[in-house]
């Protein structure tokens, strides 16, 4: 019905053709990280095809989410009017939702183009049989998916920078390879720990590549590294070899913490210095975070779904994804099997209609042009350095106001004084997916409300 391929190509295409320049990364100075819920369907002259061909079928972005950032837990509010987590694949879901509210009011409104139709219990909907929703991220997801296995050298499509040039930044190495503190800080500023960075040779003015959380970039051409069938505590105490005889001498490292309560990485050289499978929360730059791994917020989509709590007072099943695609970049299809769906299986008691989802996972061939990637390769040896874009896009397939842009959690342009005001607020907040939860309640008769919100 699709490839990955065609998953992001339309993704991309609909970035640069339906979102503005605003909020998007400054040319060859900044670099950002896409998201996107896509809707697949029938075409329309469906009945007309023969039986012997291929099926045919319409895709559509819904809703798409770019950024990187993620506030500390000093900054968060109890009034739910900022957006604690500003990475692509939690904007784009939150894109997403509001999209359900506004086909919601759709269906309540009895037209036909919703994609609800009525459920078998009073004041219900369900999602169309026919309709089913692909998740699509340029990169792989900060936490437990990005710690995948690093080859030995021979394997690899460039060779690793020493640990004296990264405690070094004074200290070039083939070019104009940017300094540690000029990437942005995964880890806390007083952490022992070096980020790993690699060089690769032949590139023009030799572009360093950076592996660490939500900046999760490396070179066009990442290691083969799907193919290393390790299991769990393979990865974890560094045994065994990849089935092509390849050395695992290390895994890729993760700025992302460790929950209180886990038993923690153990900080050891190489492939032992992180244990996997483990819930993490996202690091900010000294002020710890409350918000958890992009990876860890997928798996849980994938057992409750992805249409929220409040949503789930007028839908008789959760929305769950069929499918989710990743860009090209470094990856490993057993990590991402791992942190998405492996580690639910133990999970039981769950209410009726929910279940772990066994949902299928691809990565396309197609590098997002504005990825940190991309951008090191056409600024080669440019003035200034590298960073990642402040903003985050917003973007739902909804009539009013679908586009949204914030910094820090706001919406771009917002001053101390005015933080406030109602104008200060993301159309994805919670307050504001809240009241949009209300004027649904509003427009539907009282005598038509599901059990669930009746007194």
């Amino acid at each position: 019905m699709w490839t990955a391929d065609e998953i992001a190509r339309l993704c991309y295409e609909h970035y640069g053709l339906r979102l503005p320049k605003q909020g998007k990364p400054e040319p060859n100075r900044e670099w950002t990280l896409l998201a996107a819920m896509v809707k697949i369907q029938p075409a329309a002259d469906q009945a007309c095809n023969s039986p012997d061909k291929p099926a045919q079928v319409t895709k559509e972005v819904v809703s798409m989410g770019t950024g990187t950032k993620c506030i500390g837990q000093s900054k968060m509010r109890k009034s739910g009017d900022i957006l604690n987590d500003s990475h692509a694949e939690i904007i784009a879901r939150r894109s997403f939702q509001r999209y359900l509210l506004h086909q919601l009011h759709l269906a309540a409104a009895l037209k036909e183009d919703s994609i609800f139709v009525p459920g078998t219990r009073r004041g219900l909907w369900k999602l169309r049989p026919d309709l089913l929703f692909v998740f699509f991220s340029s990169h792989t997801p900060c936490g437990d998916a990005s710690i995948i296995p690093m080859l030995e050298f021979e394997d690899q499509p460039c060779c690793p920078v020493s640990r004296n040039w990264a405690n070094n930044p004074s200290v070039k190495a083939s070019g104009n390879l940017e300094a540690p503190e000029d990437k942005r800080k995964c880890e806390d500023p007083d952490s022992p720990v070096t980020k790993k960075m690699r060089l690769e040779p032949g590139t023009p003015d030799g572009v360093a590549h950076h592996q660490s959380f939500g900046n999760q970039e490396s070179s066009p051409d990442p290691p083969s590294v799907s193919r290393c069938n390790l299991t769990t505590e393979e990865l974890a105490t560094v045994t065994g070899m990849a089935p092509s005889g390849a050395k695992v001498v290390d895994v890729y490292r993760t700025g992302a913490k460790c929950v209180p309560g886990e038993a923690g990485d153990s900080g050891k050289p190489g492939a032992a210095y992180h244990q996997v499978g483990l819930l993490r929360v996202k690091p900010g730059r000294g002020d710890r975070t409350s918000s958890m791994s992009c990876s860890d917020k997928l798996a849980r989509w994938n057992v409750l779904g992805c249409q929220g709590a409040l949503l789930m007072h007028f839908l008789e099943e959760p929305i769950y994804l069929s499918a989710v695609v990743i860009g090209k970049c470094p990856y490993s299809q057993e990590a991402m099997q791992r942190a998405l769906t492996g580690r639910c299986h133990n999970i039981s008691a769950l209410p009726k209609g929910f279940a772990v989802q066994e949902v299928k996972i691809q990565q396309s061939g197609l590098l997002f042009e504005q990825s940190r990637c991309a951008v090191q390769v056409k600024r080669a040896d440019g003035p200034g350095r590298l960073v990642p874009c402040g903003a985050a896009i917003s973007w739902s397939a909804v009539p009013e106001q679908p586009l949204d842009v914030t910094a820090n959690g706001f919406p771009q342009g917002t001053t101390k004084k005015g933080i406030q005001s109602l104008q200060a607020r993301s159309r994805i907040s919670k307050v504001e997916l809240f009241r949009s939860f209300q004027k649904l309640l509003n427009s539907i008769s009282e005598d038509k409300w599901p059990d669930s919100l009746r007194c």
